[in-house]
């Protein structure tokens, strides 16, 4: 995250706070930890929001894993930043002395957002339209930078005067440090991921693309869009580097909203967009089986819930596994992962959440199993990123499905400003294909990345 020389912590428990609208978005608890919303800033419920946010005052207090030497307190604000008043803090002591106070002159440095307005290709409820954003407002970082080093400081509390400027304010993250170095946020990335070449369109007809799904050898690839207010369903098949002209596939295009393709194995393909029926535990996915292309078996879930219109699953091989992002009563947020297994019958059992490391506060959509069943691609807004939506990679830890590991961004050769959804790895050319808003419009994109840098090894 830092420098090397810098020792920094993050809020680690909370110990006092004015406000609090409860529940697991926008609450108090999403200031502990390192920034969720920072570089990109703006508006998101992995962020506080306090009930005074538009014009009153309020106060924190948070304390750390342990104590250390303080030469800055860092304050990420993530709308209109420049509210912090008054810094202090404590050592183990609880007896805390004022170390930093805003002076009439004082501002904050901020930056206006580049994200444009399309940037939230909105798959909740409304699955293929853009959804209109407002231009984000001034984030910020306050870096306080301390007239001394204050030892052994365990605790800090920030005053804020959200009076001081209009508009919504939220607070990312609290964070310490040693050194007067200002601290900053930087994308949970790995360096092979900067060094790959710069992700190229994908040539077709020039129509939109979305719902990218392959054929296990990678000559054949599945895809939506949105015509006439239906989702259509075409193909492509490849021929050395490049694609033919797209084909209509009608047979897959049944339903009268929604058709798109999640999974495909050598002799079935996994196809969503179907209306779904809770009592019946019914998702809206079935199974089409080659070389006919007829559905097979509707996909069923114990106690099915889903507050969306649609879903989002991936399938692994030998089909025992059920992955979904689907948003109901038990998710962080917004959309989640879930999985479930495959019982005798052929139908799923409950789904389990696939935990908290890999689940934000906010949306996780598009999940595509890799063939190893351990590897998992996916896009989200609710980790730190370059837009709102990016791709990230995450690996299965163990056998419960519970245990994931701390998602990785996959680079900003891949993840822009805009939105990026829809991963698909072709794993024998060794090569990414994702979707990607460009002035409004959903384009296929594509990237090579050698599998032993992307796949758990």
């Amino acid at each position: 995250m830092v420098a090397q020389a810098q020792q920094v912590q993050w809020a680690h428990k909370l110990i006092k706070y004015s406000s609090d609208l409860g529940g697991k978005q926008f609450g108090i608890k999403r200031i502990l930890g390192r920034p969720d919303v920072f570089p990109q800033g703006g508006v998101s419920p992995n962020a506080w929001t306090p009930k005074n946010a538009l014009d009153g005052r309020e106060i924190v207090e948070v304390s750390f894993e342990k104590p250390q030497n303080v030469k800055q307190v860092a304050v990420f604000e993530n709308v209109n930043a420049g509210c912090v008043v008054r810094i202090s803090v404590a050592d183990a002591s609880g007896n805390y002395q004022t170390v930093w106070s805003r002076k009439k002159d004082w501002k904050t440095p901020t930056y206006k957002a580049t994200i444009p307005a399309d940037r939230s290709y909105y798959f909740r409820r409304k699955r293929r339209k853009i959804q209109e954003a407002p231009e984000l407002l001034n984030p910020g970082i306050e870096n306080a930078i301390l007239d001394q080093v204050y030892p052994n400081i365990a605790s800090v509390k920030v005053e804020f005067d959200f009076s001081l400027l209009p508009g919504q304010k939220q607070i990312d993250a609290i964070g310490i440090s040693d050194s007067d170095v200002p601290l900053k946020a930087q994308v949970n990335s790995k360096a092979v991921f900067e060094q790959l070449p710069p992700a190229a369109a994908v040539l077709l007809d020039g129509k939109e693309v979305s719902s990218i799904c392959l054929s296990p050898d990678g000559k054949k690839m599945f895809f939506s869009r949105f015509e006439s207010e239906q989702d259509q369903m075409y193909s492509a098949a490849k021929s050395g580097q490049t694609w033919s002209n797209p084909v209509s596939e009608p047979a897959l295009s049944s339903n009268d909203k929604y058709n798109f393709v999640e999974s495909i194995g050598v002799d079935w393909l996994l196809k969503g967009g179907n209306r779904y029926n809770k009592s019946l535990g019914e998702t809206g996915f079935q199974l089409y089986h080659f070389p006919a292309n007829e559905p097979g078996e509707l996909i069923k879930v114990t106690a099915y819930n889903n507050y969306g219109e649609t879903a989002d699953a991936a399938l692994t091989t030998d089909l025992k596994t059920l992955v979904m992002a689907v948003e109901s009563d038990f998710t962080q947020g917004g959309s989640d992962f879930y999985f479930a297994s495959r019982k005798e019958d052929g139908t799923y059992g409950l789904l389990q959440s696939m935990g908290k490391i890999v689940n934000s506060a906010d949306e996780e959509i598009t999940p595509q199993l890799l063939p190893d069943n351990q590897t998992l691609l996916f896009s989200s807004c609710g980790f730190s990123g370059y837009g709102n939506y990016d791709l990230y990679v995450t690996y299965r830890l163990d056998d419960t499905w519970k245990n994931w590991s701390e998602p990785v961004n996959l680079g900003s050769k891949i993840n822009t400003d805009s939105f990026e959804g829809s991963p698909f790895y072709d794993v024998v050319h060794e090569q990414l294909y994702f979707v990607r808003s460009v002035d409004g419009t959903m384009k296929l994109f594509s990237v090579d990345i050698p599998k032993q840098e992307l796949m758990k090894k």
